[in-house]
């Protein structure tokens, strides 16, 4: 019987995506899962996307926030709509995918396979290189202040085929049970306008003794970066030196600030001389004033 299955939110966040956003819908509406919804939140997009959602998938629900409430709080609300309508689980998917049919049941088939479970992602490779990892499990360095993907840029040979506990589930597809919403909250808007909000919310969630999973089984692939204009922009280089410090300084112990400081001033020179013979000084005063950010707002 269809009650037998959870039900499951499907929260997707659009910024003047239209064109994928609408491919991203036609692939997640394919999906086998048995029970599942699908809700569009925009954010304030002029690029008639939300005409082009009640045009095409008249069905769907759409929520337009009418200005950009960022990646953390625009989700958010759409996270809030699902839990009020009987969401059992949320899975928040970035508007820039294509996903395997199978790949919120393989999903689901971990998620209830232990009450302990909290957040799932899957398997994420690059869509223009369908066979490579952009998201194979997360870590986290407290030694080193470095959050990262497992696996990014590696061929898929295997090697990341074992499901388990991983230190961190992506934004990009982050299943997540109505038990953690309502235990440790939402995505933390301190994090305005994205980037770093996911380790944040997996890191409380891990902290509350929910495991945090990676299922390989659950494949997707992603069209990377349209919310920053693609690569290391000068906006995503500020917002994540400004993140990741605002996040160590929130989670990391007094002990792991002996070896931070070391890494972090290595990776930035290492990452400055790298700029500088490319000729990338506007990323290089980016970096600095994400340094520049993140102290007012900590000190």
């Amino acid at each position: 019987m269809m009650n037998d299955f959870p039900l499951v939110y499907c929260v997707i966040l659009n910024l003047n995506g239209r064109a994928l956003l609408l491919e991203t819908l036609d692939s997640v509406l394919k999906m086998t899962y048995p029970r599942f919804e699908v809700l569009v939140v925009d954010n304030g997009s002029t690029d008639g996307s939300q005409d082009a959602v009640r045009t095409s998938y008249p069905n769907l629900v759409l929520i337009e926030n009418g200005t950009n409430l960022g990646f953390g709080e625009g989700n958010n609300v759409g996270i809030r709509y699902a839990v009020e309508h009987g969401a059992e689980w949320v899975i928040l998917l970035n508007n820039d995918i294509a996903v395997e049919p199978a790949m919120l049941t393989e999903m689901m088939n971990v998620a209830i396979s232990n009450p302990n479970i909290g957040i799932l992602s899957p398997k994420i490779y690059f869509f223009s290189e369908p066979d490579t990892f952009w998201y194979a499990g997360g870590k986290i360095n407290f030694l080193t202040g470095i959050i990262s993907h497992r696996g990014i840029r590696e061929q898929d040979k295997g090697q990341y085929d074992a499901s388990g506990e991983t230190e961190y589930a992506t934004g990009c597809a982050f299943l997540v049970k109505r038990e953690v919403i309502q235990t440790v909250g939402m995505f933390d808007p301190v994090y305005f306008p994205a980037y770093t909000e996911d380790a944040d919310w997996t890191e409380r969630a891990r902290r509350a003794g929910y495991s945090i999973m990676y299922v390989p089984k659950a494949r997707m692939w992603h069209k990377v970066s349209s919310f920053s204009g693609g690569g290391m922009t000068p906006l995503k280089t500020q917002l994540k030196v400004e993140h990741n410090l605002i996040f160590f300084k929130r989670y990391a112990a007094w002990y792991h600030w002996l070896t931070i400081p070391l890494c972090i001033g290595a990776a930035t020179l290492r990452f400055v001389l790298q700029q500088i013979l490319k000729g990338n000084f506007r990323i290089i005063t980016a970096l600095f004033r994400g340094f520049m950010k993140a102290f007012k707002k900590l000190f």
